[in-house]
């Protein structure tokens, strides 16, 4: 991506490290020389409600929220949370990148409300350029679903212009030792991901 802005909207379900995710991304664009902004709200996190994060990058950031239209990037990591933030996204074709999970919120689990369908075909309509993910296979590659947040972040370094030794810098100082290996093994296997794509 041949540009030097970038609004970044992370977003997914308490628990699936989104935060963590945002963290690492602002650090790195941080370390790389870029001005950074960053929000984020988890009211409900600990009981698998929605999760996200706006990651503004550039020369010089002013605000740290991504206004409605104006998003370059999203990154979600549940199918149904792609919905709820794909309107603030601009409408020249932006990058999606999205999880293949379905997390079945309560309401949907108490016959209150359905969970939608048909989101690929919604998606397709707003962006060529949406490459979804398919996290349960992936999870089971790599033996542990918590590090999830980290391999969708190497598949997302292929669209920035941040150095892969920035990157691993970065996770390196934000992860447990003993969890270290697997985090960066799976960053790197996010980042190969994009060849399925071609």
């Amino acid at each position: 991506m041949d540009k030097k802005e970038f609004n970044i909207i992370i977003c997914g379900v308490g628990g699936q490290g989104i935060l963590l995710a945002s963290e690492i991304l602002a650090l790195t664009a941080i370390e790389s020389g870029f001005d950074v902004k960053k929000s984020e709200v988890h009211g409900m996190s600990q009981r698998g409600g929605s999760v996200f994060s706006h990651v503004r990058i550039g020369e010089k950031v002013y605000s740290p929220i991504i206004e409605k239209g104006k998003g370059d990037i999203l990154l979600s990591l549940e199918k149904a949370e792609t919905l709820r933030w794909v309107h603030y996204l601009k409408k020249d074709e932006p990058l999606i990148i999205m999880s293949d999970l379905e997390i079945i919120p309560p309401l949907v689990s108490l016959g209150i409300t359905s969970y939608p369908k048909d989101v690929e075909k919604m998606l397709k309509d707003i962006s060529s350029k949406l490459f979804i993910i398919p996290a349960k296979k992936i999870s089971e590659e790599v033996k542990d679903i918590r590090v999830l947040n980290i391999f969708f972040l190497g598949f997302l370094s292929n669209f920035l212009p941040f150095d892969i030794k920035k990157w691993e810098e970065i996770i390196k100082s934000k992860v447990p030792e003993n969890k270290l290996e697997i985090n960066l093994n799976t960053f790197i296997k996010g980042k190969e991901f994009i060849k399925h794509f071609d």
